[in-house]
């Protein structure tokens, strides 16, 4: 039983050292033959260039999150529909009922959402 997990344990083992000889192999050529110049622009605390509008601890408008939320409420729809929609025939009804009330539910935060008045910008 043990001798089967012996080609993972290899193979977790190659991708460590695999790993650790990139990075190591990274760090060296970047020391050995990066260029590192540095002037005011590259160290200034801002990498678009120039100073802040306002303050970072400003509030946003609630939008922001509700798009958030409505792309998280998309991206786990496709996350779980498209293995879903590859094994359809071999899982039955009692699968498309469940799907059904997933959709369901992904459909009432759409329309909550559409509701708050998220998808629409002034």
């Amino acid at each position: 039983m043990l001798s089967e997990y012996v080609p993972i344990l290899v193979f977790l083992g190659l991708a460590i050292l695999m790993s650790v000889f990139v990075l190591l192999a990274s760090k060296l050529l970047s020391f050995f033959l990066g260029v590192n110049k540095n002037n005011a622009e590259k160290l200034s605390p801002y990498e678009c260039g120039f100073e802040a509008f306002e303050d970072a601890r400003m509030k946003f408008d609630v939008r922001f999150y509700l798009v958030a939320i409505l792309f998280i409420v998309l991206d786990l729809e496709v996350a779980f529909l498209f293995p879903w929609a590859v094994v359809f025939q071999k899982l039955g009804w009692a699968s498309f009922i469940a799907m059904g009330l997933f959709l369901f539910l992904l459909l009432l935060g759409f329309v909550y959402e559409w509701k708050k008045g998220a998808l629409e910008w002034e």
